[in-house]
C-alpha cells in the first residue's frame, strides 16, 4: 500500500511538468519511463523531507531540473532491491560466474 505523501495534494497542477520531463527522457531515448515513476523517484528520495511551506514554483524547478542520470541511479537500486537473488540454482551460479 503506497503511503500518501504531503505532495500529493500538487500531483495535479505540476502534471504538465511531468509530462514535460517524460517527454525529455523519450526524447533521449529512454522510453519506458512514465509520469508515475518520476513522481514516485521525487517523492521517495528528492522530497523525501518535506517542507509544508514549499511554493508550486519549487516543485515545478525541482521537476525540471531532474537528469536522468539521477533517475536511472535511483531506479538501478530501486530494481536491485526489489530483485529477489538465489544462488540456489547451479547454472545461474555458473552463468554469473562466466
Amino acid at each position: 500500500m503506497e503511503v500518501s505523501h504531503e505532495y500529493d495534494r500538487f500531483r495535479s497542477k505540476v502534471g504538465p511538468a511531468l509530462k514535460s520531463k517524460q517527454e525529455e527522457f523519450l526524447l533521449l531515448g529512454y522510453e519506458g519511463v512514465s509520469e508515475e515513476e518520476i513522481w514516485q523517484f521525487l517523492v521517495k528520495k528528492k522530497w523525501k523531507k518535506g517542507n509544508i511551506e514549499i511554493k508550486l514554483y519549487e516543485m515545478v524547478q525541482s521537476i525540471l531540473s531532474l537528469k536522468i542520470g539521477e533517475f536511472m541511479n535511483y531506479s538501478a537500486v530501486e530494481a536491485l532491491r526489489d530483485a529477489e537473488f538465489t544462488l540456489d540454482n547451479e547454472e545461474e551460479l555458473l552463468e554469473l560466474l562466466k
